[in-house]
């Protein structure tokens, strides 16, 4: 899975880490954001700053709370659209929690590729329902239809962490966008974790392909990964054991 998840970033696809508290979104965020390259420009947007990316060129933006006389607010919604005039190659959000949402799946569908962001959410599915409420927010009109057209055109993997019950931290669904049929924004799931049980009060369990091709295997080839298809085989076809 490190593997795609790097081949993904490199090729440019807007991913979102999705995941409740505790559940490791920024650690992954930050694991995530070493893979983009040396010499693209990256704003980050956080409400504090708590990634801690090694490249060069890095503009780092925190949003600001109102002072006593209620004044001097700047707003993630505020940095998202700043953020779009500093020539970015990369846009990163700490996490996505209100109207930022609409201005950032606006800026993944107007040529920021690449881009990634967090948002509290306890499935894949549950990540994609949070992101159409949280674009109602910033008080916009459109009708439902349209919001969810630009979720699907704007992001193509939704990344999926879960805190389980010894603890540990970990990815339990890879899920690619695939597009929209009649209103409903559609997924597959790649990779997923499947627990087997529970030994000397550890989960116990694997990651496994689901044996469905990602539609974006050609991106990734276009830009130079040539990604085996035993990597998306389960292991009864197979395919490998994996690991994160």
């Amino acid at each position: 899975i490190a593997e795609v998840a790097a081949a993904c970033v490199k090729s440019r696809l807007n991913m979102l880490v999705s995941g409740g508290t505790g559940a490791g979104k920024t650690t992954l965020l930050n694991c995530l954001s070493n893979y983009i390259p040396e010499n693209e420009r990256i704003v980050t947007i956080e409400d504090s700053a708590e990634l801690k990316l090694q490249q060069e060129h890095i503009v780092r933006l925190e949003t600001r709370p109102p002072n006593i006389e209620g004044q001097g607010t700047v707003t993630a919604r505020d940095l998202v659209r700043n953020a779009l005039r500093m020539r970015p190659d990369r846009i990163v959000v700490g996490e996505v929690r209100g109207g930022e949402a609409l201005d950032m799946m606006q800026a993944m569908n107007t040529g920021h590729d690449g881009s990634i962001s967090t948002v509290h959410a306890n499935s894949a599915r549950d990540a994609l329902s949070r992101l159409e409420t949280m674009m109602l927010m910033a008080g916009i009109t459109l009708p439902e239809r349209a919001l969810r057209e630009q979720i699907a055109s704007a992001l193509d993997v939704i990344v999926q962490l879960t805190r389980l019950s010894d603890g540990s931290r970990k990815v339990v669904e890879f899920a690619e966008i695939t597009g929209m049929e009649g209103s409903t924004i559609t997924t597959q799931t790649i990779f997923k974790f499947e627990q087997r049980g529970v030994e000397n009060g550890k989960v116990v369990g694997e990651f496994v392909a689901t044996g469905v091709m990602p539609s974006f295997m050609e991106r990734l080839e276009r830009y130079g990964f040539k990604l085996p298809n035993t990597h998306f085989l389960p292991l009864a076809m197979g395919g490998k054991r994996r690991a994160l």
